[in-house]
């Protein structure tokens, strides 16, 4: 059974490092880009954050992955999938694909590319949404931590 306590150790500290990162980029770093005079510094200074940022994202992702994989496949847990009282581990698959799907294949082969085209052409409006895809990656984040951790302790909602 140690292994599944350390699992869910590493399973946890990449929790906070990745939703917690999320949220110093949308709440702290997109609005200040956003106060940034020249359009070329915003962009650029948000590419170097976003730029690594994702690197630890990736690693994050996916030892959280990897760690709630192991988890769920050791205690024999796959039963609570088809249970609507576990609704969050629904949630963590959600947003645990939703984020690799983000790092790993669409921000690689074109997001990035497209992302940087659209600011150059009218930062504000790309900001402006940029900043609204984090705050609702955010808050999808926020909610599936609430429910995990409240569902983890036995207050399951239904």
């Amino acid at each position: 059974m140690y292994d599944i306590a350390f699992a869910r150790i590493i399973h946890i500290i990449s929790i906070v490092l990745w939703i917690g990162g999320v949220a110093f980029v949308t709440l702290t770093i997109l609005p200040a880009v956003k106060k940034f005079k020249s359009k070329k510094e915003r962009i650029d200074f948000f590419e170097k954050v976003e730029n690594r940022f994702a690197k630890q994202s990736r690693i994050t992702t996916l030892l959280a992955g990897l760690t709630g994989f192991h988890m769920v496949a050791r205690l024999g847990a796959w039963d609570r999938f088809l249970d609507l009282s576990f609704w969050w581990m629904h949630a963590m698959v959600l947003v645990w694909l939703v984020f690799t799907l983000l790092l790993f294949v669409l921000e690689p082969l074109f997001l990035h590319k497209k992302m940087r085209e659209k600011a150059e052409k009218n930062p504000e409006k790309t900001f402006r949404n940029i900043f609204r895809m984090h705050i609702v990656l955010l808050l999808l984040s926020i909610i599936t931590i609430v429910g995990a951790m409240a569902g983890s302790h036995g207050w399951l909602f239904f």
